[in-house]
Order: structure tokens, then C-alpha cells, then sequence
């Protein structure tokens, strides 16, 4: 009998979109590729969800969210005559259906412990050329779009701007899980108002409300949930967890791990050496080898992981203060004494549960603007045509400083 192949033209069911209809058969191949299933067990926002119960979304998620507002941006535009030939629209929906596929377990975690000096963009590429090879060369526009090396350049702004796909769906689902209603943009108003001028990607005068609200809107979820105290802390105590695994690790001691986690904490791991065989090793590695690790560090004779484990474990995190001046040294070397004496550790060790950094949310950037799109066809920054007197303030970079320690 002859085998009978498989229907790709899938329809998915989103919560905040509704139906999604695959319509192109190697989309759906990606998405059937190991490599992307990866994308299952990567949460889409880390430890949120020690803050918002309901936070458990994936990577997974917010792609195929993706790839429906780029499917339907590609119709908007090209209902206002804008010409995408049917290479560049495979071309769209590949690129933003893999701009994510470099993000590590927790998403940044581990570009700042255990794999360092090259981001999760890089990795991302890394994935594609090699999907590309298996693909026979079907991803190579992706990529050149993807690293906004072509011609047309509202294309690559579709990928990555200041009003960009990914934007409008993460802030769209990531309100939607968490329940803050701040966040909640109109991305279906925002894309039928997009337009091209000058080869720019442009929202049109009409949307401009709704382009002030996305702003508002994304220094808003910066604040109460990206940057929120109890994620920022939590975020950092897992890092300190695998710095500490990693370093035990460069020492020879024993540790509980897979074998892709194992990898990555007894070798040293950067860009320069992130070979073939570290891609495969990063492709197995999720939230699961990360969590898994973690519950049996609980029980390991150092003292420092065991306790720093066992605090994220039953969510016992260390405390933490914001304030708009810096932290001095002074401080933080008076709470390390005050708080060795009561674990029972050395000052030098006390680095990984007394520590502080900056914070900083910038919702606007006028380096790569908004463009408005007037009636008379002229171009003009968001930050400058809107009459929103906040929208100013928004381009200025507003930094605060943490500071953690034991409760």
C-alpha cells in the first residue's frame, strides 16, 4: 500500500487568537522538528509565575502567536498595495516562528551562569543555519531577514523594531497569563493601522492612541511584572545556583544532572568553542533539567547549593529592596558580616546571597523611532507627534538598584 502523507495544513487552538491555520507545510514541519518542540518545556516569562499563579505559558506558545499576527500583518499590508512576493512571506513566518528557538532553560538564566559571551540571538541563528542544512536551503531568506541584512527593510522591522510581531504578542499574551490588564494591547488595531513609507515599517495617523497605548502599556508590564521585586530576586538566586554548581563542578565534586546539564556545567562554554555538539547538547537541554537538578541540590553536601536550592524549592527567597541611588560597598559588605555570622559562612561566600545590581526600563528608544504616517504622507517620531506629554518622559531611561539579602 502506498503510505499516505500526513495533512500539514493544521489548525491550532490559541486562547487569546482562537483558531491558528498553518498554511504553508514547512512551517509545520519546523514546528514538528525536535528543535522546536524544545520550545514546550521553556517557560515564556522564568520564575513569574512565583508572582502570577497563572504564568505558565511557553516559548512554544507565543510563537505560533507569532507567526498568526505575522500571517495577518502580511494580509494588512498587502491589501494597501504593498507588493510581499510568496518567498518573502514563507520567509516571515519562518523567521518569526524561530526568533525565539536560542532562548536557554528560563529563558536568560543561563546566558549569565553556565553558557557565556553569547546571547540567545546568536544561539537562535546557530539553530537556524542548521535547520537551514537540513532543510536544503529553504530557511536561507529567513535568515537574511532574520539578521535585517535585506533590501527591503520594513521586512527585517517586522522581525525587530520598536513595533515589532513579537512585541505585540508577548505583551498581549504575557497580560493575558498573568492577569495584569495593563498590558492588554489592541495588536489587531495596531496591525491593520501599519503601512510602508520610505521602505519603513510606519503605523498610520489613525492608530496613533493605539501606538501610545502599547507604550504605556510596556512600561507598565516592565514594572509590575518583568521587573517585579519577587521575579527579579528569584531570577538571580537561579543564576547564583548554577554559578555555584558550575564552579563545584570545575572543582571535580559530584553533581545530580542530565546528561545535557552535566555538559554545560563541566565545560567551559562561550562562543568561541559552541560547537556542533554544543548545539545538540543545548537543543535537549529545558526547565525540566533545570527543576529536576534543583530538587536533588537540596540535599548536597555544599552548603551553599543546598541552601540556595532548597529556598527557591519551597519559595523561601531572599529579601529584597529597590531605591532609586546606588547601593554602596559599605552596605553590602556590612549586611554580608551581619548575615555570615547567621548562616555560618565565610564573607567570601556570602557573594551569593548578598549582592546588587541596577534595573533599568526604557520604554522607548528615539535611536530607532516610531514613525507616524500623516494624511499629507510625511513621517514623523511617535515621541514627537503625539500630544501624550508622558510619551517624553518614556524616552528616558528610568534606573533603580536592588539590593538582596537573607531574611
Amino acid at each position: 500500500m502506498k503510505k499516505k502523507k500526513p495533512n500539514k495544513l493544521k489548525i491550532l487552538n490559541d486562547p487569546i487568537y482562537g483558531f491558528i491555520q498553518i498554511q504553508n507545510p514547512i512551517i509545520f514541519d519546523i514546528i514538528e522538528h525536535p528543535y522546536f518542540q524544545r520550545l514546550r518545556r521553556i517557560t515564556q516569562m522564568g520564575f513569574s509565575n512565583l508572582v502570577y499563579p497563572g504564568a505558565n505559558h511557553t516559548r512554544f506558545h507565543h510563537a505560533l502567536g507569532c507567526t498568526y499576527l505575522m500571517e495577518k500583518a502580511i494580509r494588512v499590508l498587502r491589501f494597501k498595495g504593498i507588493q510581499i512576493s510568496e518567498d518573502e512571506e514563507k520567509a516571515l513566518y519562518i523567521a518569526i516562528l524561530l526568533h525565539d528557538i536560542g532562548h536557554g532553560a528560563f529563558s536568560h538564566a543561563l546566558e549569565h551562569s553556565i553558557v557565556n559571551g553569547i546571547s540567545h540571538e546568536e544561539i537562535s541563528l546557530k539553530f537556524m543555519h542548521q535547520l537551514n542544512i537540513e532543510f536544503n536551503g529553504e530557511l536561507d531568506l529567513a535568515i537574511t531577514i532574520f539578521e535585517g541584512k535585506y533590501h527591503r527593510n520594513f521586512l527585517c522591522q517586522l522581525i525587530s523594531s520598536q513595533l515589532d510581531i513579537d512585541r505585540l504578542d508577548y505583551l498581549k499574551r504575557d497580560s493575558f497569563y498573568t492577569g495584569v490588564t495593563e498590558g492588554n494591547i489592541s495588536s489587531d488595531r495596531l496591525i491593520v493601522m501599519m503601512n510602508v513609507k520610505n521602505d519603513e515599517l510606519v503605523i498610520e495617523q489613525k492608530g496613533i492612541y493605539s501606538v501610545e497605548k502599547f507604550l504605556i502599556a510596556r512600561r507598565l508590564m516592565y514594572w509590575q511584572v518583568y521587573l517585579h521585586k519577587t521575579g527579579i530576586v528569584a531570577e538571580n538566586m537561579l543564576v547564583n545556583v548554577l554559578k555555584r554548581a558550575k564552579e563545584l563542578a570545575e572543582k571535580g565534586a559530584d553533581l545530580y544532572g542530565s546528561a545535557a546539564l552535566k555538559y554545560f556545567l563541566y565545560n567551559q562554554i562561550n562562543q568561541d568553542n559552541f560547537t556542533d555538539k554544543t548545539l545538540q547538547m543545548f537543543a535537549v537541554l529545558d526547565d525540566y533539567d533545570i527543576l529536576s537538578a534543583i530538587k536533588e541540590w537540596v540535599n548536597h553536601t555544599d552548603k551553599i547549593l543546598s541552601l540556595l536550592s532548597k529556598m527557591i524549592v519551597d519559595r523561601k527567597l531572599l529579601k529584597i529592596e529597590i531605591q532609586k541611588e546606588c547601593f554602596t560597598a559599605a552596605q553590602l559588605h556590612k549586611k554580608k558580616i551581619k548575615y555570615a555570622k547567621k548562616l555560618q559562612l565565610a564573607i567570601d561566600e556570602m557573594d551569593y546571597f548578598v549582592f546588587s545590581q541596577p534595573i533599568q526600563n526604557q520604554a522607548y528608544q528615539t535611536k530607532k523611532p516610531i514613525f507616524i504616517l500623516n494624511k499629507k504622507g510625511k513621517l514623523k517620531d511617535i515621541a514627537k507627534a503625539s500630544d501624550q506629554l508622558n510619551l517624553q518622559a518614556l524616552t528616558k531611561p528610568v534606573i533603580k538598584y536592588i539590593i538582596c539579602y537573607p531574611k
